[in-house]
């Protein structure tokens, strides 16, 4: 196999447990600070309530694809990454300073710097250096809202939601190709070459049979099974590892690493692959061993 062709099997893997072992961290600082996505985190409809919102952004995006406004399609995810910093921002704040002023100065003070370099300089290691940061933060506000059952129920319905949409009705290779196009920083990047420039050379189609010049992978890929991670930590008590991280939440992260490494045998072949289905599959069985073997300590 080319050097090339095994970096993805080498750096994917590490930004995954990367992003879990941050969304981990800032689980704590998530809590402390008060944050949450949901009111109740065992209700089954916030599953529900989340797939609506995805849907309602996702169709919105697509129709400003459609029509060749870009611009704005670049305002409104600049937006959105700006209001997550302020929240991932304020968690590790208050929980270090607490609640003053000088908090509030230094929160849009990060957001705002953070959005900016993604904007101005969107070269691959910044995307992917505050790409992590970005996936720990939503997955560990997601993780600390969502009880184990809506989460299980969010992963399946995912799964089945990104293979209709990569394999059957194409719109998220539409949709991927369009952020692509716009250099919008929502994905990790790896590159194939150590020259390579993400504001110069961009990635390329992503059709069957077309090289492309750096590997992809978007950051919902890594966020869904880190919010599991999370939530199996958060809710679950039971014997702990090193006085923090329990069997079904490690059983979590090997799970997805091991459906990662399916989904990598597949990207392999050159064709956009639904990522969550793997990923999701691998983490929810992984979870399960990790519960099951919890119970006999």
């Amino acid at each position: 196999m080319e050097f090339n062709r095994i970096i993805p099997f080498l750096v994917m893997p590490l930004l995954l447990i990367t992003v879990e072992m941050g969304a981990l961290a800032l689980s704590l600082p998530v809590q402390a600070a008060g944050i949450s996505a949901f009111e109740d985190p065992t209700s089954v409809a916030n599953p529900f309530i989340f797939i609506l919102i995805l849907l309602v952004f996702t169709g919105a995006l697509l129709l400003l694809i459609k029509l060749g406004l870009k611009k704005i399609i670049a305002i409104v995810i600049a937006v959105s990454i700006f209001f997550t910093f302020v929240y991932i921002f304020s968690a590790i704040v208050y929980t270090a300073i607490g609640i003053t002023d000088i908090a509030l100065l230094l929160i849009f003070a990060a957001s705002i710097l953070a959005t900016v370099v993604l904007y101005y300089y969107p070269e691959w290691y910044v995307i992917d250096i505050l790409g992590i940061l970005i996936a720990a933060g939503v997955a560990s506000i997601f993780g600390v809202s969502l009880d184990i059952l809506p989460v299980v129920i969010l992963l399946i319905i995912l799964a089945v939601y990104d293979a209709i949409s990569v394999y059957k009705t194409k719109h998220m290779i539409t949709l991927a190709e369009g952020v692509i196009d716009l250099k919008t920083p929502i994905l990790f990047v790896v590159p194939k070459k150590r020259d390579y420039s993400f504001i110069r050379d961009g990635i390329g189609k992503l059709g069957e049979g077309k090289e492309r010049s750096a590997f992809i992978m978007g950051m919902g890929d890594v966020i869904m099974p880190s919010i599991l991670v999370v939530s199996a930590n958060v809710f679950i008590g039971g014997y702990r590892v090193l006085g923090f991280f329990n069997l079904p939440s490690l059983g979590a992260i090997a799970g997805s690493l091991a459906g990662l490494v399916v989904l990598l045998n597949f990207v392999s072949s050159g064709r956009p692959q639904a990522g969550l289905p793997p990923l999701n599959g691998g983490t929810l069985i992984g979870f399960a061993l990790g519960w099951g073997l919890s119970s006999f300590l």
